[in-house]
């Protein structure tokens, strides 16, 4: 039997145990450039254990929902930010470890103006945007070395709004 699992809105704390939800809410931390610019500082801890951090543009395609979910991946070796390119929302898809494997995963539902890193070694679904433009800058681990594991579920999960 096919598990159903329903997307809710996306918060900080809901989302703790796998990354940071980044946004720029409330009064910025700083205000830059001659008074010109609101600085959010220092919202996402990211990390690697070898290699750098790079920029990356990804094009996914969008996304309709209820979503087929059959695979879920991870990065051993450094975290991964996917910050969209509008603002428009996607769905936030994770699981905790169980074992080497995710157990059953959580969906969430970003706002406009929110992006996510998840930490490293986060089991989280693919980039699901849907609707925009599906367009994202990543910023993750360029290094040595493999940095993705995946897992394929024996019965997918149904992720629905």
């Amino acid at each position: 039997m096919t598990a159903r699992i329903t997307l809710r809105p996306l918060t900080p704390e809901a989302f703790a145990p796998f990354g940071d939800v980044i946004r720029a809410q409330g009064d910025p931390d700083k205000i830059i450039n001659q008074g010109l610019c609101g600085r959010y500082h220092d919202r996402a801890r990211m990390a690697f254990d070898d290699g750098r951090a790079g920029i990356s543009l990804f094009q996914a395609d969008l996304r309709t929902l209820p979503l087929t979910l059959d695979m879920m991946e991870r990065h051993p070796e450094g975290s991964q930010a996917f910050i969209p390119m509008s603002p428009d929302p996607f769905a936030v898809i994770v699981a905790p470890d169980a074992g080497g494997a995710p157990s059953t995963p959580l969906a969430f539902l970003t706002a406009p103006g929110m992006a996510v890193n998840y930490h490293k070694n986060t089991w989280h679904g693919v980039l699901t945007p849907l609707s925009g433009t599906g367009l994202f800058a990543v910023v993750d681990r360029i290094g040595p070395g493999a940095n993705l594991e995946e897992h394929w579920f024996d019965t997918p999960y149904i992720v629905e709004p």
